[in-house]
């Protein structure tokens, strides 16, 4: 059974077809996804609000806000908390930027940026389910699988869909949030590290002969292909297959396409890996490059778990986070737009959700807690358009007013730039046809090039 066919229902009766391709042209060849975990403060990036200045430090009526994912978050007396972060306008888009960020800045002509982006879930592990998957529940497949299903690999010695988390705390529920869910296992997500080794044990022990091993590869390759002829019904065990076939190929392949070592001087400098405060998230975006020039449909980069979580000190938490992503994160699209590859490669930029503008009254060092009422968040490259923005916040940064977004509009977004119809990418499950966005999402159609 090829990659077009598959078997759904308890009786494994009803056959669905998917013609590997695009519905309509795509403008983007490969997604980055830039995960920011833990949920980045709109107020203190992208949306300035002066007036939190005037009202910073008094207390704030929350008497009339009767739905919050954080009841005891808002029963005692909260207060006010303006920026500490100064703002300004940068690029011919003239678009106002916190100094938290002043690599990522200097590229404000190349973002669009929408400010009013809205989730339905304020606990952290149910939002990066919502952002990773469409849904606040597990079980679901993941951007990526998605893509992947819908697109196919465009190299067959690499994985179409690459994840790679911070191992110093890994995104909750680990695999799940680059997991195939209901879809066949062959689109789930592989993960690599950002160290010498990306995958560990690929490579054959040195002590290994060459030609023995192609022989066994051959043996087994015959003994599967005789044993998963009568298990055509069983995706799985044929996903297990092709992944072996896969770890060989990638063999070759991986370490040519990550020979970070090899990169000149400058271009580690620019991905700060000669620094141990950006190392780590650098060498990540640098591979990223690499795989989607490799030809990788869809490469995800994590942040540590919950890292923007600034509940307690949002200078000091937003300052150490900001450090080791903002030059990476610059070098990355400088890399991308000097390749010529920036055009059709998409990168995205956000979090679970935003953050709200105040902080219980007894907190000495001021933060801010989960909103889910906006965030900002951007796109560049991948046919979107650069030095643009959408949406608009009431005047203190707590909810959106204007150009309401959801994150299915998102996902929407990222899959019609690839070439993908949210509507008509569906996969039969449970009784009914199942989509990343659900009942369907809104491009974004003002941010489009």
């Amino acid at each position: 059974m090829d990659r077009r066919h598959f078997l759904f229902g308890l009786s494994g009766a009803a056959l669905s077809h998917l013609e590997a391709g695009t519905h309509h042209p795509a403008k983007a060849d490969a997604c980055i996804f830039l995960a920011m975990l833990g949920g980045v403060s709109q107020i203190d990036t992208f949306d300035p609000k002066p007036k939190l200045a005037e009202l910073n430090g008094k207390i704030m009526d929350w008497s009339k806000e009767k739905k919050t994912d954080q009841p005891n978050l808002f029963a005692k007396p909260r207060k006010f908390v303006a920026s500490p972060f100064r703002f300004q306008k940068y690029g011919q888009c003239g678009r106002e930027i916190s100094e938290l960020l002043p690599e990522t800045a200097k590229w404000a002509d190349e973002l669009a940026v929408c400010r009013s982006v809205q989730s339905d879930n304020g606990n952290h592990p149910a939002a990066v389910f919502q952002m990773n998957t469409g849904f606040i529940i597990p079980g679901n497949p993941s951007m990526g699988a998605w893509v992947t299903y819908g697109l196919g690999s465009a190299n067959q010695n690499l994985p179409a869909f690459v994840a790679m988390p911070d191992f110093r705390s890994i995104p909750f529920s680990g695999a799940q949030q680059w997991g195939s869910g209901y879809l066949p296992a062959e689109y789930q997500g592989t993960v690599l590290r950002a160290a010498s080794e990306p995958i560990r044990d690929l490579a054959s022990p040195n002590d290994v002969d060459a030609k023995l091993l192609a022989a066994e590869r051959d043996v087994l390759r015959t003994m599967n292909g005789a044993y998963g002829a009568h298990r055509a019904d069983n995706p799985d065990l044929r996903a297990r297959m092709d992944s072996y076939e896969l770890a060989y190929r990638m063999q070759t392949e991986v370490p040519r396409v990550l020979s970070i070592d090899a990169e000149p001087e400058k271009v580690k400098e620019a991905y700060g890996l000669n620094d141990p405060v950006t190392a780590s998230f650098g060498r990540r975006c640098l591979m990223a490059r690499k795989l989607v020039e490799a030809g990788v449909r869809f490469v995800e980069v994590f942040t540590p778990s919950q890292s923007w979580d600034a509940h307690g000190d949002i200078r000091k938490n937003h300052e150490k986070n900001a450090r080791e992503t903002d030059k990476p994160i610059a070098a990355l699209l400088a890399d991308l737009k000097q390749r010529g590859m920036l055009p059709r490669t998409l990168v995205v930029y956000m979090g679970e959700f935003g953050r709200t503008p105040d902080t219980p009254a007894e907190q000495e060092t001021p933060g801010r807690d989960h909103n889910t009422r906006c965030q900002s968040m951007w796109f560049a490259g991948g046919g979107m358009k650069g030095g643009s923005m959408i949406g608009t916040t009431d005047e203190i940064g707590h909810k959106a007013v204007e150009n309401i977004y959801h994150m299915h509009d998102v996902h929407a977004t990222i899959l019609h730039q690839m070439g993908l119809n949210d509507l008509r990418l569906t996969y039969y499950f449970g009784g009914r046809n199942r989509r990343l966005t659900d009942l369907g999402g809104r491009v974004i159609k003002e941010l489009q090039a």
